[in-house]
């Protein structure tokens, strides 16, 4: 990465209490916003809905995640705890505004949801990348992440049980009240600012020094450079590759081989187990092997698990080892590109992963869109397309990013 990053002598500038309480509650906002697309089937009977309205529902709500782009400078100022509060009562809002039950309200509380997942994200990203040495943040961000794969390990079984029990709107009540409850132990228990030096008042000495560093060298305004823009691309079309086949999931389980409900949340259970060993996996070895290499290596991985899925036919055990495969390379390839992106302009954390957040947002958002409509007229075989091509995109601009002068590896 670029060569006038600072190097900091500790291997992580937060403590592991804070990383767990940060986790808990973007596992929250996760849930949230992960179980819609595996119970598909469920909303569209709630809502009289189609899979195309529903997938360009999810595709339209994605154009939320561009918000991102106004809150970089305020991360890079130390102010990702606001940002996370606020994020989670929008999380909590959408919720609670789903409840009334049309499509339209459905969409309308969509677009909120993502408005509050996507500025939760990249203040929680900010915060740990303005105080943990790029040496080591591969782990961190690695284990942050897994909130993603937790959300389904354990938040898919227990939407499934609350459908069951009291019907489509039994989540978003769950969801309204636990965005609360993660609200107030982010305001509560994340670590204070010092007015005078803007250091986390709980920090180790070391932890502080990275802080610091990271704070002293925010500019006023910085241009993105070329090779931030390749980097911050393929992490973003990595994001097109995995959402524009995970969000027909749940409909092509049905469609395919007629998994009911519970089924869907046993087989989303297994989905969330791949993505947590992935991103645990990500957080012990990528720092060591190599982020750019570990990278290429998930993409690899997820076209492997494509090809796997395509030739599925009507084979249920088959088409869950393709999805499997597939979650485990995508899972790998984008928590370890968001390291490469965090320090692809080490002057302007924040305002980098917001920035990326929306190039990514625009690319979800597309392949959400696309994906729908391509499975609705060539089924898996069109939406395993869309996703090849953009993981092919991906490789290409993370190779050529890594061709322009850099000291950094």
């Amino acid at each position: 990465m670029a060569a006038d990053a600072p190097v900091v002598d500790t291997k992580a500038g937060v403590d592991g209490g804070t990383l767990v309480r940060l986790t808990a509650a973007k596992t929250v906002a996760n849930v949230a916003l992960r179980w819609i697309p595996p119970f598909l089937p469920t909303l569209e009977r709630a809502f009289g809905a189609t899979t195309t309205q529903l997938t360009t529902v999810l595709g339209v709500g994605e154009a939320a995640g561009l918000s991102t782009v106004f809150v970089g400078r305020h991360l890079d100022r130390g102010r990702e705890r606001t940002v996370m509060v606020g994020a989670l009562g929008l999380v909590g809002a959408s919720a609670v505004l789903a409840l009334a039950g049309t499509l339209t309200t459905f969409a309308v509380a969509f677009f909120i949801l993502v408005l509050g997942v996507s500025n939760l994200t990249v203040a929680g990203q900010a915060w740990i990348s303005h105080r943990v040495d790029y040496r080591w943040r591969a782990r961190s961000l690695g284990l942050y992440e897994t909130s993603w794969a937790i959300a389904l390990l354990v938040g898919a079984p227990i939407v499934a049980v609350l459908i069951n029990l009291f019907g489509w709107r039994g989540p978003f009540v769950a969801i309204a009240i636990a965005s609360v409850l993660a609200a107030v132990l982010v305001a509560v228990t994340l670590p204070t600012q010092s007015a005078a030096t803007g250091l986390d008042r709980v920090d180790t000495a070391a932890g502080a020094g990275a802080a610091a560093a990271d704070h002293a060298e925010t500019p006023t305004s910085t241009p993105i450079t070329f090779r931030a823009w390749l980097v911050m691309i393929g992490s973003a079309t990595t994001a097109m590759a995995g959402l524009s086949v995970f969000v027909i999931s749940g409909s092509w389980l049905d469609d395919a081989f007629g998994v009911s409900t519970g089924g869907v949340g046993a087989v989303a259970m297994l989905f969330g187990a791949t993505e947590l060993v992935s991103s645990l996996g990500s957080a012990a070895f990528a720092d060591r092997l190599g982020k750019l290499r570990t990278t290429l290596a998930g993409l690899v991985g997820l076209l492997v698990g494509l090809t796997v899925m395509i030739s599925a036919g009507d084979r249920l055990l088959i088409g869950i080892v393709g999805i499997v495969v597939f979650l485990l390379g995508f899972e790998l390839a984008f928590v370890v590109s968001l390291a490469l992106v965090s320090e692809s302009m080490p002057g302007a954390r924040g305002s980098t992963l917001a920035v990326s957040n929306a190039v990514g947002t625009v690319a979800r958002a597309s392949g959400a869109v696309l994906s729908g409509w391509l499975y609705g007229i060539h089924g898996i075989g069109g939406t395993a397309g869309l996703s090849a091509v953009a993981a092919t995109i991906a490789v290409g601009s993370l190779l050529l990013s890594r061709r322009l002068p850099s000291k950094r590896r």
